[in-house]
């Protein structure tokens, strides 16, 4: 297994597994950051909380995130704009934006490798792209600039810069924040009696319940197997490589991000739908050994992203059958602010406030769009292809991952080692 540079000077507290019952007002399932944040922000409040991890906190996604904390996601704002409008798109940077500062705010005075950089969302060659998301940008009284050039090693057509961005080490921030939390780790969440949360070694009963467990873990409602697909991209860690002053990602899926940290510049890219070939650390590679060829490589990693139907995440009510479940998912790989909003919104929510971005994060919103078929499409495939092994998450057929190694869902993204170890879920068992 590879390991991200956030864990090499982080050692992270440990919590003991539920051995008993227990009864508390608000239950968090999922220890990332998305968890771990609304945890912090119900304590601050006074709320009683208790937060399960099927494993140790922060094992899953948070630990190989790139850390970015930006409102900028790629080219999103004429997307949202084509698809909801003026007023929605300005309520989303708004909501991004406030995250942004309030995560800045919070990492204020901590030992987190907290730093203030310019975010650039770059092309190779559409500056249309470029110059449609400029103009939606300066409707909604967005701060940015146009840049014609930036200090990548390769000609653009154009980039958006957004000022006064950020960039932190996760695990160190999440090391300040989760000592005075409840939580119980290496205690899986089974199933649901009617009652209450099953573990292997008590119920949990609860008035409100959240799910930040990445994927959501509860098919009989939601449709979250249909409304999102997982997509797996991966990192090279370069010692020697250029120190980029700013973070950038390229505007088009396949291409690549840079940010540095430290001595070391991270490259992303490779990018794929789980369970399908992409690029990966070949491509990576390629591109190290031509732009960079006296650096060395000094960590490799992956990370898995859900990915929703309309580039917006879905946080709010699990269901209109489950009241009293609340879910926060599909980041499309932009987590960090993402989960500041899904602390705030899950924290109203729960406490029965109200919030101005309910409607805009609803999970109940119209699913009525292209990727809904092409998941559908691929749900299909898989189920009817012949081979084993299947998923047991719903029976997919699994691909076998040559790069690492795995056998990745094409689904709902689910991935078990070689030996059938379950690594991401949705899925909740090892192979049989």
């Amino acid at each position: 297994m590879y390991n991200s540079i956030w864990k090499n000077d982080v050692e992270l507290p440990g919590f003991e597994s539920l051995k008993n019952n227990l009864r508390t007002d608000v239950l968090i399932i999922g220890g990332g950051i998305a968890g771990l944040l609304t945890a912090y922000k119900l304590y601050e409040l006074g709320v009683q909380c208790v937060l399960v991890e099927a494993e140790k906190i922060c094992s899953g996604v948070t630990q190989n995130t790139t850390a970015k904390i930006t409102s900028q996601h790629g080219l999103i704002y004429n997307k949202i704009y084509k698809e909801y409008g003026l007023e929605k798109t300005k309520l989303f940077y708004t909501s991004q934006q406030k995250a942004l500062e309030e995560l800045k705010n919070k990492c204020k005075g901590l030992d987190c490798d907290f730093e203030e950089k310019d975010s650039f969302v770059y092309s190779l060659n559409r500056s249309d792209k470029i110059n449609e998301e400029a103009e939606i940008l300066n409707k909604i009284n967005a701060d940015f600039e146009y840049e014609k050039a930036v200090e990548l090693p390769f000609n653009i057509a154009g980039a958006i810069r957004f000022k006064d961005q950020a960039q932190f080490n996760p695990l160190k921030f999440l090391k300040k924040i989760c000592s005075e939390l409840n939580i119980y780790e290496n205690t899986k969440v089974i199933g649901f009696d009617g009652e209450a949360f099953v573990t292997a070694k008590g119920r949990i009963l609860s008035n409100k319940t959240i799910v930040t467990t990445h994927f959501p873990i509860f098919n009989k409602f939601g449709l979250f197997p249909l409304k999102m697909y997982q997509s797996r991209s991966y990192v090279l860690a370069l010692k020697g490589a250029p120190d980029f002053h700013g973070m950038y990602i390229d505007e088009n899926e396949s291409g690549l991000s840079f940010r540095n940290h430290k001595d070391v510049l991270l490259l992303g890219g490779g990018s794929h739908r789980t369970g399908k070939q992409g690029g990966a650390w070949k491509e990576l590679s390629v591109f190290k050994n031509h732009y960079f060829p006296d650096s060395t490589e000094v960590a490799r990693w992956a990370a898995q992203d859900c990915m929703t139907l309309d580039i917006i995440p879905y946080i709010g009510r699990y269901s209109k059958l489950a009241t009293d479940i609340y879910v926060a998912t599909g980041f499309n790989k932009w987590g960090m602010t993402s989960s500041v909003v899904a602390a705030s919104l899950l924290c109203d929510l729960v406490m029965g406030n109200s919030n101005e971005y309910t409607q805009l994060y609803s999970p109940q919103r119209k699913i009525l769009h292209p990727q809904l078929f092409s998941n559908i499409t691929e749900n299909l495939i898989s189920l009817l292809t012949p081979t084993k092994p299947r998923c047991p998450h719903m029976g997919c057929a699994l691909k076998w991952n040559s790069a690492e190694k795995t056998w990745d869902c094409p689904c709902h993204g689910s991935r078990f080692s070689e030996s059938g170890k379950l690594l991401e879920n949705p899925a909740t068992d090892d192979l049989k």
